[in-house]
């Protein structure tokens, strides 16, 4: 689940209340590119509430495509974390403000200065901050033709983390890196069969331990083939929503995990090293 430290709706605490309301087993926040807020929600639990596991989504990519590596169980104050969340930050920033000045030179589009000034402010802005500013200046009717027309005209070369670099450093700093819905690539490209084994197999090289196999988007179909090549390369087995609040049409805690009969061993080996 994302929060409003990255491109979700609700704050660490309010995402830590609507949990506890619907009795979740456990928990994790997985913000883009940083760690902030499972910091907040460390400082804001009591006891009974349900086990929490400290996570991050870094986007990656490299020649082979994009990646999202998940990070969970490690140590948010850690260096080797602390390092990439500052890394990522800055890369994150610079493209925000060159897709602004693309907007503005290549297609007109302008906002006020106040404007500007809050979307810098925020945590970690990205892709859907300046797409839903278009929509309210009347430049795009969507989000997503916002971020398909005219933010995704503007590339940035060498301001990308690439994957090996996030996965060390999740390793460094005591957690365990994981594929976050490895059948997604850039866009709408879905990654299936030979391509897929073959970047299960790069990743798994460079220190990757577990693939999100039940994902709140995913087909039983995709699903099954995860899970087979969990089985194959001896992956640990992750369930994740994708909750961003009312930025996606995404139910908190739907997994797609209550379609299977019993846990799959994987997911039972990855709470067992988290707990």
């Amino acid at each position: 689940m994302h929060s409003v430290v990255s491109d979700g709706t609700d704050s660490p605490a309010e995402l830590l209340e609507k949990v506890r309301q619907i009795g979740l087993d456990c928990f994790a926040l997985t913000d883009h590119d940083d760690v902030k807020g499972c910091r907040i929600i460390r400082s804001l639990l009591r006891e009974g509430d349900p086990p929490f596991i400290p996570g991050v989504e870094f986007s990656c990519k490299d020649e082979e495509g994009k990646y999202h590596i998940l990070g969970y169980g490690f140590d948010p104050q850690s260096e080797p974390i602390r390092e990439m969340v500052e890394t990522c930050h800055r890369y994150r920033m610079d493209k925000v403000r060159g897709r602004l000045e693309l907007l503005g030179k290549t297609f007109g589009f302008t906002f006020p200065a106040q404007e500007i000034e809050s979307l810098l402010s925020l945590d970690n802005p990205g892709k859907p901050h300046i797409g839903n500013l278009m929509v309210k200046y009347g430049y795009a009717g969507s989000k997503e033709q916002a971020i398909k027309e005219y933010i995704n005209e503007v590339r940035f070369p060498g301001k990308h983390v690439r994957p090996e670099h996030a996965i060390s450093s999740i390793i460094a700093g005591g957690g365990i890196p994981v594929l976050a819905h490895p059948s997604y690539g850039s866009g709408d490209e879905l990654i299936l069969g030979d391509e897929m084994n073959e970047r299960i197999r790069r990743l798994k090289g460079f220190g990757l331990r577990g693939l999100e196999a039940f994902y709140s988007g995913f087909t039983p179909q995709i699903r099954n083939e995860i899970l087979s090549f969990a089985d194959r390369y001896d992956m640990l087995v992750t369930a994740g929503s994708d909750y961003h609040g009312t930025n996606k049409m995404v139910v908190l805690g739907d997994t797609g995990l209550s379609d299977s009969a019993e846990l799959p061993e994987g997911l039972c080996r990855f709470l067992s090293d988290c707990f």
